[in-house]
C-alpha cells in the first residue's frame, strides 16, 4: 500500500515536472544525482529508480550509463575481415528498414529470396535462437552468432538458421582457433591471426591507392585530351 501512495506522488511530481518550463536561475542543476527516497516494494523502487534518473536528466545531473562498443573484427576472430565484410553486406541488403535490425519481416524475406522459404513459427524460432537481448529481431551481432555457431557445427542440419548460414554464399569455414584440431594448432593459428589480419589490411590499403593512381592517369590523360582539342 505505501509503494503505490509513493508511486502516485512521484508520478504526479514528474508530470508537474513535465508541465513546467525548466528556470535555471531557480532551479540551478544539482552537482550530484539526487538520493532515492525508501520505499516499500521492489515496484515501487523501479519506479522509484526511472522517475529519479527522469528528473536527474532534466537538472542534467544524470551520471552516464556506460554502452558497448561491439567490433566484429575482434569478437568474431575465426573469420577475416573479407568473411564479415561479406556479412555486413548481406545484413544491410535485407535490413530494407535501415534500422540497423533484422526483423520478422526481413527475414522472411531474405529466407524466400534465398529459396528457403520459412513459416511464421519457423521464422520466430529462427530469431529466438541467437536473439541474446530478446527483442524479437537480429542485430549485426547476432547476425554474425549464426555464422560462428554454423562453423562449429552447433546448428542442427536441417534448421533454418543453418538453411540461411549454407545458402548465403558465404564461406564460413573456421580459419583461427575454433577450426584447430589440438592445443598446438589452436596457438600456432591464434598467433598467426594478427599477422593475417594486418596483411588484409595492406591489401586493401593498396588496392584504394592503385584506384587513386588509376583516377590520376585518367584524369591527366582527359586534360591532354582537352588540350588538344582547345590548341
Amino acid at each position: 500500500m505505501a509503494s503505490e501512495e509513493l508511486a502516485k506522488k512521484l508520478q504526479s511530481r514528474f508530470v508537474a515536472m513535465e508541465d513546467t518550463e525548466p528556470r535555471p536561475e531557480l532551479s540551478p542543476a544539482r552537482s550530484t544525482p539526487r538520493e532515492p527516497e525508501p520505499d516499500g516494494g521492489e515496484e515501487g523502487s523501479e519506479l522509484s529508480a526511472k522517475l529519479h534518473r527522469r528528473l536527474d536528466i532534466n537538472d542534467g545531473a544524470a551520471v552516464p550509463r556506460a554502452t558497448r562498443v561491439f567490433n566484429p573484427y575482434t569478437e568474431f576472430k575465426e573469420f577475416s575481415r573479407r568473411q564479415i565484410k561479406d556479412m555486413e553486406a548481406m545484413f544491410r541488403r535485407y535490413d530494407t528498414g535501415k534500422d540497423g535490425f533484422i526483423d520478422l519481416m526481413e527475414l522472411k524475406l531474405m529466407m524466400e529470396k534465398l529459396g528457403a522459404p520459412q513459416t511464421h513459427l519457423g521464422l520466430k524460432n529462427m530469431i529466438k535462437e541467437v536473439d541474446e537481448d530478446f527483442d524479437g529481431k537480429l542485430s549485426f551481432r547476432e547476425f554474425l552468432l549464426i555464422f560462428r555457431r554454423a562453423a562449429s557445427g552447433e546448428l542442427q542440419e536441417e534448421s533454418g538458421l543453418m538453411a540461411l548460414a549454407r545458402l548465403s554464399e558465404i564461406n564460413v569455414s573456421t580459419e583461427g582457433v575454433m577450426g584447430a584440431k589440438d592445443f598446438f594448432e589452436a596457438k600456432a593459428q591464434a598467433l598467426s591471426q594478427g599477422s593475417k589480419f594486418e596483411a588484409e589490411i595492406r591489401e586493401e590499403k593498396e588496392e584504394q591507392k592503385r584506384q587513386e593512381e588509376e583516377k590520376k592517369q585518367r584524369q591527366a590523360a582527359f586534360k591532354q585530351l582537352q588540350s588538344t582539342f582547345c590548341s
